[in-house]
């Protein structure tokens, strides 16, 4: 009974996240008829990097909403949008790119096919996971507020030349249904396909590149893990620093240092791997360590 609980536990993640990418993307006739869901829920934003011409989208992605109003002739500020990460990085900080996302479930299924070897990080780790700080300033922000038309619109930059998830889920379904579409590609869709293929590859190598490098909605959520409602603490009188934590991390970072560190996306395999349960979250009671335990 205990294994079967244990591996329900290592299952459960996986499981919430087709069940959220199902619900999220269920509107079924627009795969079958290529075309994009127009409902009203789609004025609400969803927490992941879900796009918004996705034909089975029931939603909208809030970077690609907040570059909609950004680089709009009438709006320059998106308060709900704003409100609405702020919301959420408040309550649960990168616990949705770890278990909401839909390209996040992309990258953990490839991840799981067998290779000779798996990387830890990538070479120059170190600078790369600043890059999508640089991303969500240059591409979700500044590049829609100044790079206009002759009418004045700005354009989606991150959207339009780098989204591998918008690629992936709305581009080639569209083009896949939609004949007349196929005879309009051009470099664009080449050079975002190519992104999606370096992206997919190396996901069977290194776990989630594009979370760790590119992302700017997890570089968001990010700065909110430290301050989270969901956040992780270690109980000093418990953890030994044997770092095992860290090796059971599969993004290679030293949980029992850094626990709210912002490249972490909460998928919970440090505390499945610590032996003496010192990693829990914020509002969870302190438990008596094993002495504390015998001495009452």
């Amino acid at each position: 009974m205990g294994r079967l609980f244990a591996s329900l536990g290592r299952h459960l993640r996986t499981w919430v996240q087709l069940g959220f990418t199902a619900l999220t993307n269920g509107y079924a006739a627009g795969f079958a008829k290529g075309t994009i869901y127009k409902g009203p829920s789609k004025a609400v934003c969803l927490p992941g990097l879900n796009c918004y011409s996705c034909p089975g989208a029931l939603g909208a992605c809030p970077i690609g909403s907040f570059q909609a109003v950004l680089g709009s002739r009438d709006y320059k500020f998106a308060f709900y949008i704003v409100g609405f990460l702020m919301f959420v990085g408040a309550l649960f900080g990168r616990f949705v790119c770890g278990w909401l996302c839909p390209f996040g479930l992309v990258q953990d299924l490839l991840y799981k096919i067998p290779f000779v070897k798996k990387l830890r990080r990538l070479p120059g780790d170190r600078w790369l996971k600043y890059l999508k700080y640089g991303i969500l300033i240059g591409f979700v922000i500044i590049l829609p507020l100044t790079v206009l038309d002759i009418v004045g619109q700005g354009q989606p930059w991150f959207c339009k030349y780098i989204c591998p998830s918008g690629t992936l889920f709305a581009g080639i379904p569209l083009v896949s249904s939609n004949p007349p579409l196929r005879g309009a590609l051009g470099w664009l869709f080449t050079w975002k396909l190519a992104i999606l293929l370096v992206l997919l590859l190396l996901s069977v190598i290194v776990y989630r590149p594009f979370c760790r490098y590119l992302c700017p909605l997890g570089a968001i959520y990010g700065l909110f893990n430290p301050i989270a409602l969901y956040r992780f603490r270690i109980d000093a009188d418990k953890c030994v620093k044997c770092g095992k934590c860290q090796r059971a991390c599969k993004l290679n970072i030293p949980v029992y240092q850094t626990p709210n560190s912002p490249e972490c996306i909460r998928c919970g395999d440090c505390r499945r791997a610590c032996p003496h349960g010192a990693i829990c979250t914020a509002n969870q009671p302190k438990q008596p360590s094993e002495t504390e335990a015998s001495d009452t």
